[in-house]
């Protein structure tokens, strides 16, 4: 294993993430300072890192107490398959002992079935306003 996971954002090039983002077709349209502070506003951060290039990134939002959200969970198409995502949403989950943990996926169910997450029935949203139409992304 030749990559590792911090629990801080120190040393993230935001600017590359967001390129890389993009690249793996990832990206859901914050700007590269919004993404950064997505990050740096959250209860927990994971970031894998080969080097110097950051190949994985997730964060939970969390109150806590009960309530834990996973979010952002991403790994460089470079190393999937590796077990990155997988250290980092445990990693993650670590931190949060006792609380429940929700996330909301399109595609990757059976992935986040493999580390313990059952799918629940009925997840429920709302947009304000026009998505990322806010401060933090001007």
């Amino acid at each position: 294993m030749t990559w590792h996971v911090e629990t801080s954002t120190d040393g993230v090039d935001w600017a590359q993430a967001k390129r890389e983002l993009i690249a793996d077709r990832f990206d859901n349209g914050r700007t590269a300072d919004a993404l950064r502070r997505s990050f740096e506003q959250s209860q927990h951060v994971a970031i894998a890192w080969d080097g110097d290039r950051v190949v994985g990134m997730a964060r939970l939002l969390s109150d806590g107490v009960c309530n834990a959200y996973l979010v952002d969970v991403w790994t460089a198409a470079s190393h999937r398959r590796r077990g990155v995502a997988s250290r980092m949403v445990n990693d993650l989950a670590a931190r949060v002992p006792g609380q429940h943990i929700g996330l909301q996926v399109d595609d990757a169910a059976p992935f986040y079935e493999s580390l313990g997450f059952a799918a629940q029935p009925i997840f429920m949203s709302k947009v304000v306003g026009r998505w990322l139409d806010n401060d933090a992304n001007r």
